[in-house]
């Protein structure tokens, strides 16, 4: 290892570290790396504002709590966040930094990084290009997949100062989580992973967090939620479908199984599956009785769903269909200030591209064209990216985002009879 990375190491390792962010841009030998991996900067090192480390609420590492303590230590930390209820859930590649602040701006309360992969993060000299943050990007998850304790605690100990909780992925269901032994295939091994979780809460002075999916036998995913609760997890994240259950469109979460863990545990517990609205998560509290509530998919499309703002496909096709209109805002607008929070905060190519292919999505349909240049575009850049947009405006076919219409409350006064 070169003694700059030895000293980088080192740096990251001390847990009062200045050190916010910093990137490295390091040289390659390969000359077929995809340029979509490269930042979107061309900074060699970039080192950001300091950020105040979390505040410590689980006492001393290494220190057993018994389970009275931790539920109480759980329900506090979670008090002082806010008790946050409209979440945006690990998405790989997909949460980022700039993405985390953009729903933010729009009603996000919180938020989950994409899954890191802890062997890979604590290997690496340029993890940083994977995890960034800021002072802004709070109440902050950050997650983790992993199948060996020790090499879990190594690389949760480099992101403890810079987050909320420390959060393992026991509910990837993608064929790569079975050929890497991580996410929902560790719900075969459960010694595993209570192993996983009691290493982390002993270790840490930050609170650990699960998200997990559903047994297709209630009863077990009650024992295992619990047994969860028993090793130290402090918050649980539920997504209400089964590891087999991978198409969302086609699998219906189910809420009812959320709502029996969620009575079933002492400590808070998040629902995932089946958001399409604000109105969805709102429902979805009231049916299950749970904190807060995980968008993936659906804040993809539309980044400010939690702040009330509907696709047409959801407008136009609701019940009430008659009650929405125009909100002065279309994904277009969206992509443009995503693509300033990346000129500020840098992040590979690659999950750019993803974004504007998500959120301009109705206009390409409309516009076919128009996709056909980005995906023939093989090197980006933001100017590139801010044409399309103008592009694509200067086209027509404006595609908005709607919200409900505005109902005046006054009541007309009764016609007086003549």
């Amino acid at each position: 290892m070169k003694p700059s990375s030895l000293s980088l190491l080192k740096f990251l390792r001390t847990r009062d570290s200045p050190l916010l962010r910093i990137r490295t841009m390091t040289q390659t030998s390969n000359p077929s790396q995809v340029r979509d991996d490269l930042l979107c900067s061309d900074q060699q090192q970039q080192i950001e504002k300091p950020l105040e480390a979390a505040p410590a609420s689980l006492g001393a590492p290494g220190r057993v709590l018994s389970i009275d303590t931790r539920v109480e230590q759980a329900w506090a930390h979670w008090k002082k966040l806010g008790r946050p209820k409209y979440i945006v859930a690990p998405m790989v590649d997909n949460s980022e930094l700039p993405f985390r602040l953009l729903c933010q701006k729009y009603g996000a309360q919180a938020a989950y990084t994409p899954m890191l992969h802890s062997r890979i993060f604590t290997e690496t000299d340029n993890r940083n290009k994977e995890f960034t943050t800021c002072e802004e990007d709070r109440p902050l998850f950050v997650q983790f997949c992993a199948n060996d304790p020790d090499t879990l605690l190594e690389a949760a100990k480099k992101v403890e100062p810079y987050c909320d909780y420390v959060d393992i992925n026991l509910g990837c269901p993608q064929r790569i989580a079975r050929r890497g032994n991580y996410g929902a295939f560790l719900m075969d091994n459960l010694p595993l992973v209570k192993s996983l979780v009691e290493k982390l809460a002993q270790n840490l002075t930050v609170p650990v967090s699960c998200k997990i999916r559903i047994f297709p036998n209630l009863q077990d995913t009650l024992n295992y939620a619990k047994m969860l609760e028993d090793a130290g997890c402090s918050l649980l994240a539920v997504h209400g479908r089964t590891r087999d259950e991978k198409d969302g469109k086609k699998f219906r979460a189910d809420w009812g199984a959320i709502k029996e863990v969620r009575n079933a545990l002492r400590i808070p517990v998040l629902a995932n599956g089946n958001v399409r609205c604000i109105e969805d998560v709102e429902d979805c509290i009231k049916e299950t009785g749970v904190e807060g509530v995980l968008s993936a998919e659906t804040l993809l499309e539309n980044p400010a769903v939690f702040a009330g703002f509907r696709t047409a496909e959801w407008a136009k096709g609701s019940e009430e269909e008659e009650g929405y209109v125009d909100g002065g805002l279309d994904q277009g607008d969206l992509v443009v200030e995503y693509l300033k929070l990346c000129e500020k905060h840098p992040v590979p190519w690659r999950m750019i591209r993803s974004h504007v292919h998500k959120m301009l999505g109705d206009w390409f349909r409309v516009h076919p064209q128009v996709r056909e240049q980005l995906n023939a575009q093989n090197i980006l850049t933001f100017e590139f990216l801010y044409g399309l947009v103008d592009q694509l405006k200067e086209l027509g076919g404006r595609v908005p985002l709607y919200k409900k219409r505005k109902i005046d409350t006054l009541q007309e006064s009764p016609q007086r009879v003549s």
